[in-house]
């Protein structure tokens, strides 16, 4: 219960859509303890594990850029192996094949008449899991591009994605079909890093609230990676976000409205538009959009010009669900 929609807000941030702060420390430990495990795989006798690259192992994902909310489910990471002497060949923007015919055994094992398939790699990484301590059980990603380990231990779920590192500074990883293709974390972690920094630490949490909003109430569900980079570009819109979190949620849904009929680039430029809804798909969001900004509309004004913090609370309350704090 809060008395004000700044106190309500805080309530709701903290006891509702963050990530408990137990949690998060226990997940960035149990992260580092994995890798430490993986790279031992390779000196396993008779595995024939591939060559490690540990210092091109990559954390990634909304656990990384801190945008994930409630509850943990998934803890992304990128492992690195050596492409020990072998080459890649690139096809287009968004796909390319390693050539593995220098390459050493390990990767050999792995190809099909020397190009590396992909989808032997996320086998064998995820048949070798077996071997981790607390192991429970492991699987393939929907997408086959990761192996998904489950561990004892823990209610979350890691999502393994091998990779190589490439002399042009970008990691190649499985594409689900047998081959490769381009991407580079490192990007969309530091667009997250800059947006929050040039407004004063508060793009975080609007990303994080705007999730659960997105996640619960949305008429469809924005896939997270999308919805994040509309956020982060109605941010980057701005001169600067405002004190009051309502106020940015309420020009949100605003620039929604329109930005969801429109194209979403990947940042790191090569998914392409990310925007893959349906023409009737995107005009279903907008509306939804347009009636929570003019739900958010009448919150701001009751709380503003009406100084009736009850009637305020209770409109957010439409907004984002019973799991909104209750005036009182």
């Amino acid at each position: 219960m809060a008395t004000s929609v700044n106190s309500a807000f805080n309530e709701f941030n903290n006891d509702i859509v963050n990530l408990l702060k137990d949690r998060t420390d226990k997940a960035r430990t149990s992260r580092d303890w994995l890798f430490t495990q993986l790279n031992g795989l390779d000196s396993k006798e008779d595995l024939n594990f591939p060559l490690k690259n540990e210092s091109k192992h990559v954390n990634f994902g909304s656990f990384q850029r801190k945008t994930k909310i409630r509850e943990l489910d998934d803890v992304d990471l990128m492992f690195c192996f050596n492409g020990n002497g072998a080459t890649y060949t690139k096809y287009n923007t968004n796909h390319y094949k390693i050539n593995t015919p220098n390459t050493g055994q390990r990767l050999k094992n792995l190809s099909d008449s020397d190009i590396l398939n992909s989808r032997r790699v996320v086998n064998k990484v995820k048949n070798s899991l077996s071997q981790i301590g607390q192991y429970k059980s492991a699987e393939l990603h929907s997408r086959g591009e990761a192996a998904t380990l489950s561990l004892n231990s823990y209610e979350w779920v890691f999502d393994i994605v091998p990779c190589f590192f490439t002399d042009i500074d970008l990691y190649l990883i499985p594409d689900g079909n047998g081959d490769w293709k381009p991407t580079d974390p490192r990007i969309d972690q530091k667009r997250v890093t800059d947006a929050n920094q040039a407004k004063d630490g508060r793009t975080l949490q609007l990303i994080r609230i705007l999730k659960y909003w997105n996640r619960r109430n949305s008429t469809y569900t924005t896939g997270s990676y999308l919805f994040e980079n509309i956020v982060l570009n109605f941010a980057n819109s701005k001169t600067e976000l405002s004190q009051w979190i309502d106020f940015d949620i309420r020009d949100f849904f605003y620039y929604l409205s329109s930005a969801i009929l429109n194209s979403v680039y990947d940042p790191k430029g090569y998914q392409g538009d990310l925007n893959t809804f349906t023409f009737s798909e995107k005009i279903a969001i907008s509306k939804k959009a347009d009636w929570a900004y003019e739900k958010a509309k009448e919150a701001v004004y009751a709380e503003t010009n009406e100084k009736d913090q009850q009637k305020a609370i209770n409109k957010w309350r439409e907004i984002f669900g019973p799991d909104f704090p209750t005036y009182g």
